[in-house]
């Protein structure tokens, strides 16, 4: 391997750490919402606050995180990103109640709205385009291993709760198995920072403040000296298009010429999340409980979906650069409709009933007696039988007991839910989590990219907010059949907006994409 593509693949996984901060931030909260709400007695709105806080702030940041990284450039962002992570992770690990975890969330969500806009922009600026599809999925390769850990850290705190070493009782972690899960972060937290200083500047970034002759060694590093003039060239002329506009304001963004490409990235950055995939990283054990398999088995399936994310993720990173960003879309969002489809038949069909035997063996806890009201009676939704528990037994003693009553009484097929969740995300993984990242830096020109980018990050985290916000109590209100059928139909209607409008933007630089998209 040529010493500029070692140079650049370093340089990517450098600063693609951000997106694994992001993905064990995120998901670290599936394992803490099981704790948290029995311990602060949360109602199904905060809890799916708990979870959702991090995105809104993740929202906001996204807004100005693309211009500030045009004032002080993509590698300072991802600095201060950095310690805003540590800091996250300290203080939700610390948090004596609800609203301070909430707070300690909120400022983490400002690390990863940062770091999610940021990096594939950094990326992106430095990459040659014959690798630029590759180079920018690092992030999201990222992001999924940063998921995957978070499941199997979860899952390992869980099991060393329940083991008697006298170091798990000196460290409190079967007492504070949540603190300890939210803490971690804080040791990639610190190492990110520190990594950040062994990476250039992006040689874009720098010719945009006027530094020629650092851009050029930057870019002869990424691109070798004879490609890397005509970058400089390219470059150079797409900055003279727009040399009148240093200090763009959002209603450029809006103007005809963009209308097509903003349309394309508003598109993708709704269907990106409008298709339920924070609601299965960031509520998958409680999913997976729905089903009834017990506490233990939902962490462990958890950990099934984190590596079947990885593994489709690099699939993706291998072929988006000999397939094209719309083969993969358009193969991606037929399984996610498909397997939608398929969770929501297969929650459909289940049923609910106690048996004597069965309310026999449940925890002290439970008021016995009153389950046996409801011996026997079959029901044949979820959320008749939910009610029927929080009338009988209160909202209280459920909160905790949920999963071993719903493990008791359910007869599903568990197997078909393990393959609906895992064709799900292998789906997603495949394509349009990846893609969306790379059509976004790829779509919009050098004037524009930073506040572009951040515009339709905004709206993309947005509808992530609101899906992470209301899936509790969809669950509660709609069931589990009816949530999944809604999301299935969303990516019916996103494989249709993809076949008819986004373009194939596979080895072309980005310069001319932007003669080819805006007019």
């Amino acid at each position: 391997m040529k010493k500029n593509q070692l140079f650049t693949i370093r340089v990517a996984l450098t600063v693609a750490l951000g997106g694994f901060l992001m993905g064990f931030d995120a998901s670290v909260i599936s394992g803490v919402v099981k704790f948290i709400e029995p311990q602060f007695d949360l109602t199904k709105i905060q809890l799916g606050w708990s979870v959702s806080s991090l995105t809104l702030m993740a929202t906001l940041a996204m807004l100005v995180s693309g211009p500030i990284s045009d004032r002080l450039g993509r590698r300072t962002v991802l600095k201060y990103a950095a310690i805003l992570f540590s800091l996250s992770a300290v203080g939700s690990a610390l948090a004596p109640n609800f609203t301070f975890l909430v707070i300690a969330r909120m400022l983490g969500g400002i690390g990863v709205g940062a770091s999610l806009i940021i990096a594939p922009v950094f990326i992106a600026e430095i990459s040659p385009p014959e690798k630029r599809g590759q180079l920018v999925s690092f992030n999201q390769l990222n992001i999924v291993l940063g998921i995957s850990v978070a499941f199997f850290t979860n899952f390992l705190i869980v099991r060393l709760g329940s083991s008697e070493a006298s170091w798990v009782e000196t460290f409190g972690i079967a007492e504070h198995n949540w603190r300890w899960m939210l803490g971690l972060e804080t040791v990639p937290a610190v190492f990110y920072f520190f990594a950040l200083f062994f990476v250039p500047r992006s040689p874009r970034w720098l010719m945009m403040k006027g530094k020629m002759d650092e851009a050029k060694v930057v870019l002869r590093r990424a691109n070798g000296e004879e490609k890397a003039e005509v970058e400089f060239r390219n470059i150079n002329e797409s900055m003279a298009s727009g040399s009148d506009k240093k200090k763009v304001p959002l209603k450029e963004l809006f103007k005809p010429a963009l209308r097509l490409v903003l349309i394309i990235g508003l598109g993708v950055a709704v269907l990106q999340q409008i298709t339920g995939i924070n609601s299965v990283f960031f509520y998958a054990p409680m999913i997976f409980e729905q089903s009834g398999i017990g506490t233990d088995a939902a962490f462990s399936q958890a950990i099934l979906v984190g590596l079947t994310n990885l593994v489709f993720t690099v699939v993706a990173i291998l072929f988006i650069d000999r397939l094209g960003r719309k083969f993969l879309l358009g193969v991606g969002l037929a399984g996610i409709t498909i397997f939608m489809f398929i969770l929501a038949a297969g929650f459909n069909a289940a049923t609910f009933s106690l048996s004597g035997e069965v309310i026999e063996t449940m925890s002290e806890g439970i008021d016995k007696v009153k389950l046996y009201e409801i011996e026997g009676e079959v029901y044949d939704s979820d959320v008749k039988f939910k009610d029927e528990l929080n009338e009988i037994l209160g909202p209280s003693t459920v909160k905790i007991y949920e999963s071993e009553i719903l493990a008791g009484a359910i007869d599903s097929n568990p197997w078909l839910i393990l393959i609906g969740i895992l064709g799900f995300v292998a789906s997603f993984a495949v394509s349009i989590g990846p893609v969306m990242w790379v059509l976004f830096s790829e779509l919009f020109p050098n004037w524009i990219r930073g506040l572009a980018i951040s515009f339709v990050g905004f709206i993309n985290s947005l509808v992530s907010f609101s899906v992470q916000l209301i899936f509790p109590w969809e669950l509660a209100t709609l069931g589990t059949a009816g949530t999944f059928l809604i999301y299935g139909i969303f990516g019916a209607l996103g494989l249709v907006f993809v076949l008819i409008l986004v373009p194939e933007t596979k080895g072309k630089s980005l310069e001319e994409l932007e003669k080819i998209l805006v007019k």
